[in-house]
């Protein structure tokens, strides 16, 4: 499951995206219905990996280091929950042996995982903030 962190990071660069300007940390967290500190701690580690630009001060705020296009859902998520894999022996970005795992060639769960890992990263990687922005909202599954 997506953790909140990587919920509240989504949205976040989802208003920023939106925004025709820099939007402060404040306005933000009211937009993307988040607690404020713990957006500004997102912000940060958003902007340490370049996703994310801020301007400090009185006039202060965020604005997205590149543009929409180019940011998708994949980079985000990997870089709040870590990688998209349910499992770490599937993992393209930091694959390792599962602990219990005493073969990876018959695994009986490798094959489902892969595929499951696969779909998910060609959806996300596919699906861009401006994808987000332009988009009519998902159907309701009830």
């Amino acid at each position: 499951m997506l953790s909140q962190k990587a919920r509240y990071a989504l949205r976040a660069m989802i208003e920023l995206a939106r925004a025709e300007e820099q939007v402060t940390a404040g306005e933000l967290a009211l937009r993307a219905d988040a607690p404020r500190k713990f957006l500004e701690a997102i912000l940060l580690g958003l902007a340490r990996h370049k996703l994310v630009t801020s301007r400090r001060g009185k006039f202060g705020g965020y604005l997205l280091a590149r543009p929409a296009a180019e940011i998708n859902f994949a980079e985000i998520i990997r870089l709040v929950d870590g990688p998209l894999a349910l499992a770490p022996c599937v993992s393209r970005t930091a694959f390792r042996r599962c602990e219990d795992c005493s073969d990876l060639v018959t695994c009986a769960l490798r094959e489902a995982l892969l595929r499951a890992r696969d779909a998910t990263a060609t959806v996300l990687e596919g699906y861009t903030l401006a994808d987000a922005v332009a988009g009519q909202g998902a159907e309701l599954i009830g």
